[in-house]
């Protein structure tokens, strides 16, 4: 009998960018280029795969990791992360290791999926809800990277792996668990407040004076936003003078910050396969990569974890 159908998500960047921070530099190609990134992603997929089973998986990509219609919506956004040529700040030991796990990820035949003018969220947004509205089949997807929490959906089978402490400690996040941990919900409910609490790492201000606790209390008692603020128009409503002075004073960022928060959930996507492979796509570049870069244990664990998956 097949086993049930289940999609996982992998937040690429998140991955690679723990992974080489996590894993120890001194992890070297036989040429002595350092390849712990490559080597610390591969083994989480194995790992992924061997504990979770999911029958697809796809590596989502940031195409664009600041894409246009979020700048011009917020020009705060990752402003602080943007390096001299324009492009996103990394470590210079990572850059060359992401253009490796690029082809080892072609040579395995695991879909790699990106958009132009989007970012790996957006990707795994629209796949995460397409799946819920076809087949509704389970969806994991796995980052660290507290944004997505806004996926959650219990009822169409969308939860979140939360690698913040490792994938090894990847906490499953559902809706019980996102209202015990920060008292909202939903993960739209996670969303709004993240719009009024802010993110410094994203550029994102927030609401000032309203904290994490203020704002998970708030979406809950309005409902969302939208009641937020339309709260924040009527001095009949239960707002605190103070609350409703730094919610209308805020009124131009809360309209803009939606934009840059909410993951876009139509992205164009190309065509692609994305069941959970049995055989590499391409054995001698494998081969190849294998040799050059000296990741051959790595890459083993994850034949072994499609195999056992497969089974």
């Amino acid at each position: 009998m097949p086993r049930p159908d289940r999609l996982m998500l992998l937040d690429s960047a998140s991955l690679y960018f723990r992974a080489f921070h996590g894993v120890p530099d001194s992890l070297t190609a036989p040429d002595g280029t350092p390849v712990n990134a490559v080597r610390g992603f591969l083994d989480a997929i194995a790992f992924l795969v061997t504990t979770h089973r999911p029958t697809r998986l796809v590596a989502c990509w940031d195409d664009d990791w600041r894409p246009r219609f979020r700048v011009d919506a917020l020009p705060s956004y990752k402003a602080h992360r943007v390096a001299p040529d324009g492009g996103e700040e990394a470590p210079d030991l990572l850059l060359p290791q992401v253009d490796v796990i690029v082809d080892v990820l072609a040579a395995l035949g695991i879909a790699r999926v990106g958009a132009p003018g989007y970012e790996a969220d957006d990707v795994m947004a629209t796949l995460a809800v397409r799946q819920s509205t076809t087949t509704k089949a389970p969806v994991d997807v796995v980052t660290g990277d507290r944004d997505l929490f806004q996926l959650v959906d219990d009822d169409a089978g969308i939860r979140v792996l939360y690698c913040g402490k490792g994938v090894r400690k990847a906490e499953a996040v559902t809706q019980q668990w996102l209202l015990a941990r920060y008292g909202v919900a939903t993960g739209q409910g996670y969303a709004d407040m993240a719009v009024l609490r802010g993110d410094p790492s994203d550029g994102l201000p927030g609401v000032a004076g309203i904290g994490e606790k203020t704002a998970a209390a708030l979406v809950t008692r309005y409902g969302d936003l939208a009641g937020l603020l339309a709260a924040a128009q009527d001095p009949s409503t239960g707002l605190s003078p103070g609350q409703r002075r730094k919610l209308l004073e805020a009124a131009d960022y809360l309209a803009a910050a939606p934009v840059v928060v909410q993951t876009a959930r139509d992205v164009p996507l190309p065509e692609f396969d994305d069941s959970l492979p049995r055989t590499p796509a391409d054995l001698d570049a494998l081969g190849e990569l294998v040799h050059r870069w000296g990741v051959q244990s790595s890459v083993e664990r994850v034949l072994t974890a499609f195999v056992d998956a497969a089974g």
